[in-house]
């Protein structure tokens, strides 16, 4: 096999009749395996006045093995802690993801935290995927005048194994997207033809903290530091801005993450300044992954169906769940959850090719596009 073949499996999810919860769409969720062996979303349930809550569905299959609905199951997450509320009675648990970290032998959530002061990294951890404990905001230490700690932050995901920093450290890596000011898509698409990238501030980066004291249940994570640029937008379908997807899975290859892009699209009536959400392929280097080894020159995944171009926020695909169907014996297959329309759940095929394409992206850009 030649080339990163994905195949839409269909619609997974919708917002429920009736239900308040959901009355604003239900999207972008996280994908874990149980103890039990079964498969669990965590979908963003969104009700009135973009209210988010998270919740908890056992994706149900079909006799060929492919996913074909849900069950329903509760929730996972509300908003409750002073970083999830704002004033006014507004507030929001977002866009989970969700690792199961080996050297902590739990399960961590990942998601965003709509805070008084703006979206922010939060986490919580659970040994069952039923029981959450949170354990508060990600912590950044600043980095070459780089202000982490007091900028919006979202796109946050987590490597399920200890990875080695740039001096060697076997520590917890997060991948996570920086939303400094005038680095949003509706604001860099008001810039026509080439623009000038500030790289430092329009980039995924990695980042580590140290691993909690062995044995112990972590109440806070330690700092993360140890900060590294990955990837910044290249290519058109992604020149407005790109952010981490679905958490890092080990592959034959290196670590794979299916990423967003947000590029431009002309609307109705030629309407300028039309954004359109994406989904590329990156593979991360194994041993360091804050090397990119393969990056798609092209999406693997376009707003086509109507339920993808049509909905709450027109025009998007973004990818949040991954999972890699080897209760099938197909460990080259995964299955990646991602948000329609900012409206409903869909589900598509990816399989691993055999080696990795020619023609990837590897090398940064040299700050225009």
């Amino acid at each position: 096999m030649s080339g990163f073949q994905l195949q839409r499996l269909g619609q997974i999810m919708e917002p429920e009749p009736g239900n308040p919860q959901e009355a604003e769409g239900v999207l972008n969720p996280a994908a874990a395996r149980g103890p039990d062996g079964h498969l669990y979303l965590f979908p963003r349930l969104v009700a009135r006045g973009n209210y988010s809550r998270i919740g908890i569905a056992r994706v149900n299959f079909n006799q060929a093995g492919d996913p074909c609905g849900v069950t329903r199951l509760g929730l996972a997450l509300e908003p409750e802690a002073d970083y999830e509320l704002r004033s006014g009675g507004g507030g929001g648990c977002e866009d989970p993801r969700i690792t199961f970290v080996e050297p902590l032998q739990r399960y961590v959530m990942t998601y965003t935290a709509l805070s008084p002061i703006g979206p922010r990294i939060a986490i919580a951890i659970s040994s069952d995927l039923f029981h959450w404990k949170r354990i508060g905001l990600a912590r950044f230490a600043a980095y070459q005048g780089i202000d982490f700690a007091h900028v919006d932050n979202k796109d946050a995901s987590l490597f399920p194994l200890a990875i080695a920093n740039h001096a060697g450290k076997m520590q917890m890596a997060l991948l996570h997207r920086p939303l400094f000011p005038g680095t949003r898509p509706e604001e860099t698409v008001c810039h026509e033809g080439p623009r000038e990238l500030e790289l430092d501030r329009e980039s995924i980066w990695i980042s580590y903290c140290p691993l909690p004291a062995e044995g112990i249940e972590p109440q806070q994570l330690g700092l993360f530091n140890s900060h590294h640029r990955l990837a910044a937008p290249v290519e058109p379908w992604a020149r407005l801005k790109i952010g981490a997807g679905t958490p890092p899975v080990l592959t034959e290859h290196g670590w794979l993450v299916i990423y967003h892009g947000v590029g431009e699209v002309t609307g109705p009536a030629n309407e300028l300044h039309h954004l359109c959400y994406s989904a590329g392929v990156m593979v991360l280097s194994r041993e360091h992954p804050r090397e990119i080894r393969y990056r798609s020159a092209q999406p693997i995944l376009v707003p086509d169906l109507s339920q993808e171009k049509s909905g709450t926020v027109a025009d998007v695909v973004f990818p949040t769940g991954i999972d890699r169907r080897t209760d099938l014996g197909s460990p080259n297959r995964f299955d990646v959850y991602y948000g329609m329309a900012d409206d409903r759940i869909g589900v598509a095929r990816l399989d691993l090719p055999d080696v990795l394409p020619s023609g990837g992206v590897g090398a940064q850009p040299e700050g225009t596009v």
